[in-house]
């Protein structure tokens, strides 16, 4: 999985929660995490540690490395 690097200041975000605030500018994001195929968002699975993803349009798994992030500034920002 490539890095995400905020839109604002490119400092890098972390992407393992929905929300995240870039700690160089401390502005706000939400990240959502979207299938490559249809574009809808993906359900994050969760276990052991591991992070899998499953898209519920396609009815298929998405491995990590293929996940497109979208990065978009929360309200107040």
């Amino acid at each position: 999985m490539s890095h995400l690097h905020c839109p604002a200041c490119q400092g890098e975000l972390d992407s393992r929660s929905r929300e995240t605030t870039c700690s160089q500018c401390q502005a706000r994001f939400q990240i959502r995490a979207l299938c490559p195929t249809c574009r809808q968002e993906l359900e994050r699975l969760k276990a052991c540690g591991a992070v899998d993803y499953f898209c519920n349009h396609c009815n298929s798994l998405v491995s990590k490395r293929a996940v497109v992030f979208e990065v978009s500034p929360l309200a107040g920002n």
